[in-house]
């Protein structure tokens, strides 16, 4: 289900008061005024920097700081 039209997109006040330009907030929106900012974002573990981009406006800040690592298979040795 969508947010309401009439509601206007969230984002954390806390993302405009920000110095540092950290967020915790994954289910913010993209407004923008955040073109060409640098953005750290909090995958769970770590921070993921983002350089916001004109694409980018409209979603969430979420989609671009992925929480699961890539699996890595152990590569199988030629027998000779």
């Amino acid at each position: 289900m969508t947010r309401s039209l009439s509601k206007g997109p969230f984002v954390d006040p806390k993302v405009f008061s920000s110095k540092t330009k950290v967020i915790w907030s994954r289910a913010s929106s993209i407004l923008p005024q955040f073109v060409g900012k640098t953005f750290l974002i909090h995958n769970g573990k770590s921070f993921v920097e983002l350089q916001v981009q004109e694409m980018m406006i409209g979603h969430k800040f979420g989609e671009f700081a992925l929480t699961r690592k890539k699996p890595m298979h152990k590569k199988k040795e030629k027998r000779k």
